[in-house]
């Protein structure tokens, strides 16, 4: 899923940011909110972001606690706890909390696209769909939530309906990398190479550090039969990281195919040696068609 979450605790922690650096520039000479007055839910809530952003989550959610004591129907404690939640690994938590926030904001665009996310999570995309719905018609430029609605369109099989949340994306924001790469994947699944390989490259121009994108448009060129294109793909992941062991396998594989039997064998002894597990099938192949054991 797309990482881009929880738009409300990413401001709200920018506003932390600028309390805490001023406070330190004077030397902590002006109180913070807390201060000034400690049964502020907002400044709670505030305050737990900051946590959240941290990684400290056991303290963020202390916070929203806090936050929900004094005011039981602040939907923002509700939701950033949730986001907590989910960073947790708890979905049916932050999704109760993702709830109580829609009970009291039933507007609350963040919370459904929050609560989309956690139905994702689940595996859960018949449910995570209507929640991306609504969160695009309260906010109609809302550009993660067509990337999580075309993924969960992805996983139930909705390939063409998928695209067209992913091209909706790049119409807003045409340098969005993992657009461009989750539809090429999209195409690669419908069997559209070429197109797969056009979105593959763009990701790559936007991204040109990203070896396992390199290895699959190598094997996208494989498909096609344009072995030197993949092997030169699978080569420059190699060289950005040398310790990927999948794509060792793949320009092994394709080095069979073109009868390069010694480069075969060399890419498969050093996947091995990585841990990755050779086809039992392939190997017996290899060996009758190079005629040698290793």
């Amino acid at each position: 899923m797309r990482n881009k979450l929880f738009a409300l605790l990413t401001i709200l922690v920018m506003a932390v940011s600028l309390i805490v650096g001023c406070q330190t520039v004077a030397k902590k000479t002006e109180p913070t909110t807390l201060e000034i007055n400690p049964r502020s839910a907002e400044a709670y809530t505030i305050r737990g972001a900051a946590y959240y952003s941290e990684g400290r989550y056991d303290l963020a959610i202390a916070d929203c606690n806090e936050a929900l004591e004094i005011d039981p129907r602040y939907a923002e404690a509700y939701n950033n706890r949730g986001s907590v939640y989910y960073s947790k690994g708890q979905y049916d938590l932050a999704i109760a909390d993702f709830n109580k926030a829609l009970e009291i904001n039933p507007r609350y665009a963040e919370a459904h696209y929050n609560r989309g996310t956690a139905y994702c999570s689940k595996g859960q995309y018949d449910l995570a769909i209507p929640d991306f719905n609504k969160a695009l018609e309260l906010n109609p430029r809302y550009v993660d939530a067509y990337g999580n609605r075309g993924n969960a369109h992805a996983e139930q099989g909705q390939y063409d309906q998928a695209i067209l949340d992913y091209t909706k994306v790049l119409e807003l924001n045409p340098k969005d990398f993992e657009a461009y790469t989750n539809r090429a994947k999209v195409y690669e699944r419908k069997g559209d190479y070429d197109r797969a390989i056009l979105d593959f490259t763009k990701a790559l121009e936007l991204n040109p550090t990203r070896f396992d994108i390199y290895n699959c448009r190598g094997n996208a060129y494989a498909v096609k039969k344009q072995y030197h294109q993949a092997i030169s793909d699978y080569s420059k992941a190699l060289e950005l990281n040398p310790t990927y062991a999948m794509t060792y396998y793949n320009r092994g594989a394709v080095y069979r195919i073109i009868e390069n039997y010694q480069q075969s064998w060399e890419d498969i002894k050093e996947a091995q040696k990585l841990g990755y597990p050779i086809p039992a099938k392939f190997l017996e192949d290899l060996r009758k068609a190079s005629g040698r054991e290793r």
